[in-house]
């Protein structure tokens, strides 16, 4: 396997456990955090071997963003894939939501996907393939109470990619370059946990095994639509949500 795939937010969560599973796979890696150090047990981890590089930019300041995209589309011509994973949830009603907050959830969740997606349109074309996974949310169909922004910043992303699975198709004609959504449910990660005992069994109660999802369940997922064998699915939004409703 030669094939390189960037995967931002990577040091924890569903990018930690979507790295070790594609590193198994043999994928080649392009690691991002906001720091370097929290990187590391995840780096510790992975299979002796496996070809990685460590990306750092904090998506909340603009010129990170826009350097780190700009660095991504000259020093890495042969990417495949993007996971673009990293994201920020900063719960609180909107009537008392700092405009900080607002601004960085739309940079880190919109805008990055965004300019990471114009990125791989620069990209793909020269390769004649590759893969840009969106990730978005159960709560940008079904909306949160305190997650206004967060939840439109993940109806958003699945807004943009299907866009972009048309466009892609119109200016290159393209079957081998792909766009597509990944929306988790109610899964075990940091963020999750962080809710309340009574918001997490409100949850679980609408969720027919009454359980959550593991990252490494997502990470699967993700695998399977970067192969080949996948190359039908395209412009889609995969819901891994156990049935919630």
């Amino acid at each position: 396997m030669n094939r390189k795939v960037l995967i931002t937010g990577a040091s924890r969560g569903i990018g930690r456990a979507t790295a070790l599973h594609l590193a198994n796979e043999g994928y080649a890696l392009l690691l991002h955090a906001s720091r370097e150090a929290s990187l590391q047990p995840l780096i510790a981890s992975l299979p002796a071997g496996t070809r990685y590089e460590v990306l750092t930019a904090d998506f909340s300041e603009e010129d990170a963003l826009k350097q780190f995209t700009g660095t991504l589309k000259k020093a890495n011509k042969d990417l495949y894939g993007i996971v673009s994973n990293a994201g920020i949830a900063l719960d609180k009603a909107l009537v008392f939501q700092p405009q900080a907050d607002i601004d960085n959830m739309i940079r880190v969740n919109l805008m990055a996907p965004i300019l990471l997606a114009k990125a791989a349109m620069k990209i793909f074309p020269r390769n004649g393939e590759g893969v840009f996974l969106g990730i978005g949310s159960c709560v940008g169909e079904m909306g949160n109470a305190f997650q206004s922004v967060y939840a439109a910043t993940k109806a958003a992303n699945v807004a943009l990619i299907k866009s972009l699975a048309q466009e892609v198709g119109q200016l290159h004609g393209s079957q081998t370059i792909r766009f597509l959504t990944l929306s988790p449910g109610f899964i075990q990660t940091d963020m999750v946990e962080s809710l309340s005992e009574e918001i997490q069994a409100d949850f679980l109660s609408k969720i027919p095994s009454r359980r959550a999802g593991t990252p490494a369940e997502v990470a699967q997922t993700i695998a399977f639509l970067l192969r080949d064998e996948a190359a039908y699915i395209n412009g889609s939004e995969i819901k891994i949500n156990g049935g919630l409703a």
